[in-house]
């Protein structure tokens, strides 16, 4: 991410997260632009530029009432949209399919000894991202303010593995999500480490289209174990693909958003800019 960029997602950062915060008292375009030191014209623009709508239209993807509505009015049919083949419409994430291949019991248990990832620092619209891969799929994507603490991160999900910092094929085809043309897309593999359990929820989360949102609750009915809200947070909190496994669509069944590895700032951006995509301003 260049300097220019990086200030700019910051400065829409900061937005976001005032807007979050005091979204009851409906902050106007004057009050979100002088939190940031941008007069409203030059933060009308960035800010439609880098979301696609306008501050205003953002505000009410992000609202608490917006996520209570989405709750309940796609309860019953969340899940219909999912894994479908073609294009349905430009912006259509769930078109996108994706594969998850478990990891095998030794690799699992030998902290991916044998294994050869490559990885590599991408920028995208939610800030810088550092994604690895196997020759089987993407094994982990995570957003990052510092690349040393992100690497040191990913060597701990795989202590035996052997690194080499490469964009690779697998890679480049999964940051494509982040482009606007989805068009470019084809199947993308992820090779997960995980239990059985995780490897449940995380594919029922692949499951949620986009735009729309779901419950810790809602996930733990649709894999059979309707008591275990608790531990399908905890398998979601443990997510090791950020974005392509989309538990940032997960929120508390009162519609607020609940946790997010990283940031509830960066989980509203994403909700609100999922949002645009299917809901463009006219």
């Amino acid at each position: 991410m260049t300097d220019t960029s990086h200030i700019n997602y910051t400065r829409v950062a900061d937005a976001i997260d005032y807007i979050r915060t005091n979204f009851r008292e409906q902050p106007t375009l004057d009050e979100i632009a002088e939190r940031v030191h941008l007069s409203p014209f030059h933060f009308q623009r960035l800010f439609t530029d880098w979301a696609g709508v306008s501050p205003k239209k953002f505000l009410q993807y992000i609202s608490v009432e917006y996520a209570k509505t989405l709750l309940q009015n796609q309860r019953n049919t969340l899940f219909d949209a999912a894994y479908q083949s073609g294009l349905s419409g430009t912006g259509r994430l769930h078109d996108l399919f994706v594969q998850i291949e478990g990891m095998t019991p030794g690799e699992y248990k030998n902290g991916g000894a044998g294994l050869s990832i490559n990885y590599s620092f991408a920028p995208s619209p939610f800030g810088d991202l550092l994604v690895a891969s196997t020759p089987k799929g993407i094994c982990y994507m995570a957003f990052m303010d510092d690349e040393s603490a992100a690497f040191n991160d990913l060597q701990s999900k795989f202590p035996n593995a052997s690194y080499r910092q490469v964009l690779d094929p697998i890679q480049q085809n999964a940051l494509y999500i982040f482009t606007r043309d989805w068009t470019k897309l084809s199947h993308v593999k992820l090779h997960l480490k995980g239990t059985s359990f995780q490897l449940k929820v995380w594919e029922t989360l692949l499951k949620i289209p986009l735009g729309q949102l779901t419950s810790y609750g809602s996930i733990a009915g649709k894999i059979a174990r309707p008591n275990a809200s608790r531990a399908v947070g905890t398998a979601i909190g443990n997510n090791p693909v950020a974005f392509l496994i989309p538990c940032h669509r997960v929120i508390q069944s009162g519609g607020a958003p609940g946790g997010y590895m990283w940031g509830l700032t960066r989980k509203s951006a994403i909700i609100g800019w999922e949002a645009a995509r299917i809901n463009p301003e006219v």
